[in-house]
């Protein structure tokens, strides 16, 4: 409606009849003020009732300031009044905004796709309940879509017997999401407490402790049992649920309200560990990435699944998938969103294409670029880790204009630091330096502590290439340790583990290509315990393959044989390129012990090795010699 002078006098009128009402002692309770505003107030005319009521209380507070104290005194009692109102009105306020929320996302579930468009109305629902809506859906609104979908279907002209089934699906997931969590809420951080000793986090025994295992004996629903299992044996996801029959949309959707519930709890009781904020932080961070790799594992699991359909398969992995970028999202949000690894999101081919839509979508208002530009960092830092730096850099430059547009100048440091990092891999060094440098010049205009940490060593790094490349002498390659020293000094005083690791693994690797191997093997020791403490599986798997090399050049063979097989187990598995390095090191060093000798060297480091990459890893590494062997 417009603001009409008739409907601005009714509202005026009525607030006047309220106050009047409580003057003369007939309104007897606030539920009666708002029921009042209830029946007189329409939809979607608040703004001129706010108006209104904002003009009536200006009128009587310059009243009261009158010196007639019968006209002050009544002023007073009026502003009372209007006072009452404006509080029921903020309760009117509330209550319609959430019935229109949840009209809203009835609306959309049931309004997307017509007839078997499935797909459709699963994505749909999990935009309703994506956590990074304006308005996202409290629980009890999630239990009332629960109840009005099933209602609301059997109105629709198109209610054919297989939508009531799909929305019953739904509703019943939801249903029953709600009732396990409520079964787990007092469980959520009980078994912190449990483990006893130990550092606080995930870890634990295999099956034993942590929380998935109390959670598992929680629940009431047997596959939702089964996974929590599964991820307490710490067994994998992936090949699990492609072989698990019964899996469809409506334990999708049970999961995706448990899990949310979950992973948004710790979040928070994590974020309040105010003894230790950096501690509260790495705990956040774990929980950040730890559910989404779950979503995304799923996704890629449900992908092969023996017993799904065609469509079905790729609805589900498609929701999974949706899912880990809404975590991503989120994530991207806070503000210790680490944008120098330590995350690696393995998505390639279609499901690569989809994430990039999905940050296209709901990221084209001009609120969401800084989101995108972190998450497309993110996804840059994986692509070169895979070996796509083609693809890597596309993506950092892309964050660059986006972050620099956003104002999110220690996001646009990362973009430069990063792209510099991706030139070296492709051994354009004159490009790695030229984004070094205007990293580092950023960084100490904008005072990025971090930023410059990183620009001093990707600086260096890029320099001790581009001298070995060009035979210079020996003064280029000492300038260029020193800025390596320096970004590791001041990484040290920031305590920032993660730039601390790429500090170490970047002056470990340059005295590699220097021939000082006794520095070397300290740089890259420390590398990769700082590596393993920020949680970078990339640059720890880099910095085992280099001090494998170091090892093998002073014919250290057992510890080369040991660190090259770890290294090359961790890259693989995220699925980096990079393993053929080590891998090819093992292959030289087993062509030049011969077979015996070498593998009476491994089993003796396989106490060592299964440490790290467990006997499962073990028993893997003759088959990716084999392969690397095949590949050529």
């Amino acid at each position: 409606m417009s603001d009409s002078p008739s409907l601005r006098d009714r509202y005026l009128e009525l607030i006047d009849q309220i106050v009047q009402m409580t003057l003369k002692g007939q309104i007897r309770s606030k539920e009666q003020v708002f029921q009042m505003l209830s029946d007189s107030v329409a939809v979607g005319t608040g703004e001129i009732f706010e108006r209104c009521l904002g003009d009536r209380l200006e009128t009587f507070q310059q009243q009261s300031n009158t010196q007639d104290e019968l006209k002050q005194a009544k002023a007073a009692r009026s502003l009372r009044a209007l006072q009452t109102i404006r509080g029921e009105w903020e309760r009117w306020q509330q209550q319609n905004q959430a019935s229109a929320i949840l009209l809203t996302a009835v609306k959309e579930v049931l309004g997307s796709g017509t007839g078997d468009d499935a797909a459709g109305r699963l994505q749909a629902l999990l935009r309703v309940l994506d956590p990074n809506r304006p308005h996202p859906l409290t629980l009890p609104q999630c239990q009332q879509l629960a109840k009005l979908l099933p209602q609301q279907v059997l109105q629709l002209a198109i209610a054919t017997p297989e939508l009531q089934v799909e929305i019953q699906d739904i509703a019943q997931g939801i249903t029953q999401g709600l009732d396990n969590w409520h079964r787990l809420e007092n469980h959520l951080v009980s078994w912190i407490y449990e483990q006893g000793q130990g550092q606080l986090g995930f870890g634990g025994v295999p099956g034993d402790r942590g929380p998935w295992a109390l959670w598992a004996k929680q629940v009431n629903s047997p596959l939702l049992k089964a996974f929590f299992q599964q991820l307490a044996l710490e067994q994998s996801v992936t090949d699990w649920i492609g072989h698990t029959p019964d899996f469809g949309v409506a334990s999708l959707v049970e999961w995706v309200v448990v899990l949310r519930c979950l992973q948004q709890g710790l979040v928070t009781w994590f974020d309040k560990l105010v003894y230790d904020s950096k501690v509260g932080a790495k705990l956040s961070i774990s929980t950040f990435l730890g559910f989404a790799v779950i979503w995304s594992q799923l996704g890629h699991g449900l992908t092969r699944s023996t017993h799904l359909n065609s469509v079905n398969r790729s609805r589900l992995a498609d929701g999974c998938l949706q899912v880990t970028l809404q975590i991503l999202r989120t994530f991207a949000q806070r503000d210790y969103f680490p944008l120098y690894g330590g995350i690696f999101a393995s998505f390639s081919g279609q499901f690569l294409r989809d994430a990039l839509n999905y940050l296209d979508e709901p990221l084209k208002r001009a609120e969401g670029t800084q989101e995108k530009a972190r998450i497309l960092t993110l996804l840059g830092y994986s692509q070169r880790a895979q070996g796509r730096t083609e693809q890597a850099i596309a993506f950092h430059q892309q964050a660059l204009i986006i972050a620099r547009e956003a104002g999110d100048s220690v996001c646009e440091i990362a973009s430069l630091n990063h792209l510099s990092r991706t030139y070296v891999a492709q051994s354009n060094y004159s490009e790695a330096i030229n984004y070094s440098q205007r990293a580092l010049i950023l960084s100490r205009q904008t005072g990025d502590r971090p930023g410059e940490a990183n620009a001093l060593a990707n600086l260096g790094y890029s320099e001790v290439f581009q001298a070995q490349q060009l035979e210079a002498e020996p003064e280029i390659y000492e300038m260029a340790v020193s800025y390596l020293q320096q970004g590791l000094q001041l990484s040290e005083r920031l305590g920032d583990r993660q730039s601390q690791a790429l500090c170490l693994s970047s002056l470990g690797i340059a005295y590699v290509v220097l021939e000082q191997l006794t520095e070397a093997i300290a740089g890259l020791e420390k590398g990769v315990q700082a590596a393993q403490f920020s949680g970078d599986l990339y640059l720890q798997g880099i910095s085992l393959a280099y001090l494998a090399e170091a090892h093998y050049r002073l014919q250290h063979h057992p510890q080369a044989i040991a660190f090259g097989c770890i290294g090359m187990y961790l890259l693989e598995q995220i699925m980096s390129t990079s393993w053929r390095q080590p891998a090819g090191l093992l292959t030289v060093l087993r062509g030049q012990l011969g077979d015996e000798a070498f593998r009476t060297l491994l089993g003796q480091q396989r106490s060592q090795i299964i440490t790290v990459i467990g006997v499962d890893g073990y028993d893997y590494l003759p088959e990716l010699l084999k392969r690397y062997q095949q590949e050529g």
